[in-house]
């Protein structure tokens, strides 16, 4: 998993109003749930948090607050639902010892053999929920489709990877190989050649 740097400004007045007033600074209210201490309130700017947020890549957060150094993950953001602005982040801080879950993006690697025949392959799963200690999640889950065939499918029970665990339904469907016109029709001529 990359890293990312980011500085945060300890903030001691909690509220709507307070809150309301400095996102018009374009400051991003934080909370960062502790793993033993207590929560810790902050703020970040937009441009802080741009390429941290609008990425598909994941991150582990190296926080630092005043004089408080942390590493932490991105637990939730908060959008506004008209503008799309950033209204609230929520990080968790992370240690070596507790597992945490985490969702990674999922790439397919290989050209499955449904494709070769003219099949279509669909990503059905974007994101996996894993779960691991954050040193061992990676920054993708990557699944190969090359013995994939035209109508079979790959399901997150059939996958497994080192060191992490897959807590996303055992049925969730991750890829599959649709049928098209030119499968079918291939089919099709095959067997009325035999």
């Amino acid at each position: 998993m990359k890293t990312f740097e980011l500085e945060g400004s300890a903030r001691t007045e909690l509220g709507q109003k307070a809150s309301a007033a400095l996102r018009k600074q374009d400051l991003i209210p934080c909370v960062l749930y502790g793993c033993k201490k207590e929560n810790t309130n902050f703020t970040v700017s937009k441009s802080a948090v741009r390429k941290l947020i609008y990425s598909p890549e994941v991150f582990e957060v190296k926080l630092t607050i005043g004089k408080k150094n942390c590493s932490a993950v991105i637990k939730e953001i908060q959008f506004h639902p008209v503008t799309d602005n950033i209204l609230h982040i929520d990080f968790l801080e992370v240690d070596d010892k507790k597992p945490i879950v985490f969702k990674v993006p999922v790439k397919t690697e290989g050209l499955a053999a449904g494709v070769k025949a003219g099949g279509k392959l669909s990503l059905e799963m974007r994101r996996m929920k894993v779960k691991g200690i954050c040193k061992n999640i990676p920054e993708c889950v990557v699944v190969n489709v090359e013995k994939l065939e035209v109508g079979k499918s790959i399901k997150a029970g059939d996958l497994s990877f080192p060191n992490i665990e897959i807590v996303d339904n055992k049925e969730s469907l991750v890829v599959c190989v649709k049928s098209t016109r030119a499968a079918k029709a291939a089919a099709e001529g095959e067997a009325a050649q035999s």
